[in-house]
């Protein structure tokens, strides 16, 4: 197992060798879901991917959650690892493992009974409820395997490896994809099927994970005599990972919201929705992938005392953040019909062309996701992880203000517009503070 020590050595090259399998392991991660959506558009039809569309939303909401926790306990490991701290590291895992596999346990029964509920108060459409449902309650049997992967693949990512969950990721992906070419392209079967191979891919992917640390790895390793909650980083670990999950989860709580104001356009706009939100997931990957390459960076120079080195990766990760964004726009802009395709058969032209509509509009957005990425990555490197999820609310705030606002007049093309508005005010939210926090290291 190859570690990573950012705080020596060039940045450019860090930053990229960091990113650059985090991108392909997020694109893997996301590959479940939208093979599925593939597949069920395909040979399932409209009505299953509307299905899926409707429940991923709220699925999102809670996996994102689990996952903002393990962002949050892996900056303190990139700061103990940077600082060379050996035993707080130790620590760290254990308290972040424990305290995180109980309260996957927890939400997985709490968001079961749940599931039927919130799809109802989203107006989710009565001739696809029951699939949603089904669909929503098997995928949170699986909360337990999100977790132990994600906060493997972040402790292994805080000493700078990056590469190995890739691996995994890579192998129980195309696994994904055979199975659901098979059930459901082959045999038939429908919207349950989907979330059963996803969790059976998850698991994979999870046990992998496991394996690996615990013969390759021994910095992960941990003995019986350190299978410990220390109560003092537990309260330091809810603090950061409540931040950070807060973001995710109020991200995707604004997803929820703006499903209500799609739900109500049909059963063709909700297929179409899903479609472009895979789109969207697929291109703000690499953004968010460089943002946790600046976060590594800035946790671990934080923990060497290197103010200077920081300021530097900072002014780099915001030009490559710039840099893919133009790339990213312009082959979007391009083949915004033929990507749409991918997801609905011609027999959907409808939703075709509203889906192409959309990504035509955000192939221009997509700068300011690039820059917000870049910012955040840089406050949750610092541990101001408040202001991160602040920002992230600013935006989903003003991103359903204007869908509920500009669906009713321009349809379809006001979720696009909407989020323009919301990365708008976030910036604006942001940029200050990331002007006042320079000054001060400058200072130090």
């Amino acid at each position: 197992m190859v570690t990573k020590n950012m705080t020596e050595g060039n940045i450019t090259k860090h930053l990229l060798s960091f990113a650059l399998p985090m991108i392909l392991g997020n694109l893997f991660q996301l590959t479940y879901n939208a093979v599925d959506s593939i597949i069920l558009g395909r040979f399932a039809g409209e009505n299953a991917l509307a299905s899926v569309g409707t429940a991923n939303p709220v699925m999102n909401i809670v996996i994102f959650f689990i996952i903002g926790i393990c962002n949050g306990a892996s900056v303190l490991l990139s700061e103990f690892y940077g600082s060379e701290d050996k035993g707080k590291f130790h620590k760290e895992f254990s308290t972040s493992l424990i305290a995180g596999i109980i309260f996957s346990l927890v939400m997985t029964g709490i968001c079961i009974i749940l599931a039927k509920p919130i799809l109802l108060l989203l107006r989710t459409p009565q001739e696809i409820l029951t699939d949603s449902v089904h669909y929503l309650q098997i995928i949170f049997l699986g909360l337990i395997f999100t977790f132990i992967y994600n906060i493997y693949a972040a402790s292994l990512r805080s000493v700078g490896d990056t590469k190995t969950p890739l691996i995994f990721l890579m192998i129980s992906s195309v696994l994904n994809g055979l199975l659901d070419l098979y059930f459901i392209g082959h045999l038939k079967m429908g919207v349950v099927v989907a979330a059963y191979t996803t969790i059976f891919a998850e698991a994979v992917s999870a046990i992998s994970c496991i394996i690996y640390v615990w013969h390759k790895v021994p910095i992960l390793k941990l003995k019986r005599q350190e299978i410990i909650i220390d109560r003092g980083l537990l309260m330091k670990t809810i603090n950061y990972s409540w931040a950070s999950a807060m973001q995710q989860t109020t991200l995707y709580v604004g997803k929820v919201f703006i499903q209500g104001a799609v739900n109500p356009l049909g059963i063709e706009s909700i297929a179409a929705f899903n479609a472009v939100n895979r789109v969207d997931d697929f291109a703000f990957t690499p953004e968010q992938s460089i943002g946790a390459g600046i976060t590594t960076y800035v946790a671990q120079n934080r923990g060497a005392g290197k103010n200077k080195r920081i300021l530097k990766g900072l002014r780099t990760g915001l030009i490559l953040e710039n840099i893919y964004g133009v790339i990213i726009g312009t082959i979007i802009f391009i083949l915004a019909r033929p990507i749409m395709s991918l997801f609905l058969s011609a027999e959907e032209s409808y939703s075709i062309v509203l889906g192409a509509l959309y990504l035509t509009y955000m192939a221009f957005f997509y700068i300011m996701p690039a820059n917000t990425n870049g910012i955040q990555g840089f406050f949750r490197g610092m541990g101001q992880m408040n202001v991160t999820w602040q920002s992230t609310f600013v935006q989903m705030l003003f991103r359903v203000l204007f869908a509920y606002a500009l669906v009713p007049y321009l349809g379809f093309a006001g979720i696009a517009l909407a989020c323009l508005g919301g990365w708008v005010a976030m910036l604006i939210f942001e940029v200050p503070k990331l002007i006042k926090q320079v000054k001060l290291l400058r200072k130090q």
